[in-house]
């Protein structure tokens, strides 16, 4: 009951800030509550181990990209009881992101939009500190990273970026997000069509197996995509996915659609919306993809899970894991117990 009391009683605090200010608070101050021993008290998953792509999750629940964009907090992250942490997403070089405000909360729909815009300190200062942290010197779990692609490098170029970030951040994955579906970036959504999907992958997966041979361990890449596609790129996609040999699918990250958040505040912000609304968006992408894919690739399920029950729809679509964000938000730590609770 604890971590649920002291959440409730931060949360107004929180929700009075800004949405980004309010982040950036909590962050640097749950690194320094792990650091003293003060997340002891929150209650943990019991171990529930699921083995998916040749690694085993001590349980099914992970954090999903985008809280922790330069693996500055890894070890506060780690101390709630995720089964994987997934950081990024992270660019070659650093750069701002898009101007503030570009981050809004909507409390009546349990969702945020955000336009952050790739923001972070560039893939050397993200490997530094994944390297400094206690999780990865002790191996303490599972570690996802997420690349993505700079803001100014043109959309034909794309691909360098993605594997020039994928040979820094290989030696520490666990596994790497390669993530073609934040809408926040100009034409970025572009790479899920057909051909240029075709031509990433190709040069993805023949970097990957050179990386494996130099370093002796197959680190698995898996595709992060939209909610915003129809049956037929789903079908392509999956096409691309097994043609390709990837090994997982993220599906999926926010939409741009508006329909369930319409006459709400903040609601014609542009950038991508999560929380509850993109649900059943992402449901509908996680049973599609299932239907192409059957049991041949693994399909990690994000996207509105705000309490075990959702977390549970999202496995019967076709998940063999789930990932949080937004929810975090809303619920705070206990909905990390309460969703592998309902998945044990």
């Amino acid at each position: 009951m604890s971590d649920k009391f002291l959440y409730a009683l931060a949360r107004p605090l929180l929700f009075s800030l800004d949405a980004e200010t309010a982040h950036h608070l909590t962050l640097p101050a749950l690194r320094r509550a792990a650091a003293l021993g003060l997340t002891d008290f929150i209650s943990k998953p019991a171990a529930d181990p699921r083995t998916v792509m040749g690694i085993t999750f001590p349980n099914p629940i992970g954090l999903a990209a985008g809280l922790d964009k330069d693996g500055s907090y890894i070890d506060g992250l780690a101390a709630l009881g995720f089964g994987s942490i997934e950081i990024g997403t992270v660019t070659p070089r650093a750069q701002p992101g898009n101007p503030r405000p570009r981050m809004f909360r909507l409390p009546a729909a349990h969702a945020i939009i955000n336009r952050m815009g790739f923001n972070n300190g560039g893939v050397d200062a993200f490997v530094a500190n994944v390297q400094a942290s206690r999780f990865y010197q002790n191996k303490q779990g599972v570690l996802g990273l997420n690349i993505g692609k700079n803001a100014d490098t043109p959309i034909e170029r794309a691909a360098d970026d993605y594997l020039h970030c994928l040979e820094k951040v290989y030696p520490y994955a666990s596994y790497v997000t390669v993530n073609i579906s934040s809408p926040n970036t100009k034409n970025l959504r572009q790479l899920q069509d057909a051909s240029e999907l075709d031509a990433l992958l190709s040069q993805l997966k023949d970097a990957q197996q050179r990386l494996a041979d130099r370093h002796k361990r197959y680190v698995p890449v898996v595709l992060k995509i939209a909610p915003d596609i129809d049956s037929e790129q789903i079908k392509n996609i999956a096409d691309a996915l097994l043609r390709h040999k990837l090994d997982g699918v993220i599906a999926t990250n926010t939409t741009i659609t508006r329909d369930a958040v319409k006459g709400l505040q903040y609601a014609d912000e542009t950038g991508g919306l999560s929380g509850a609304p993109v649900f059943e968006l992402s449901n509908q992408v996680v049973r599609g993809l299932k239907a192409e894919l059957g049991d041949a690739l693994p399909i990690i399920g994000v996207g509105g899970i705000l309490s075990g029950s959702d977390a549970k729809a999202k496995i019967q679509a076709g998940a063999s894991l789930v990932q949080l964000y937004s929810g975090l938000i809303y619920r705070g730590p206990a909905l990390v117990k309460e969703c592998a609770d309902a998945l044990r």
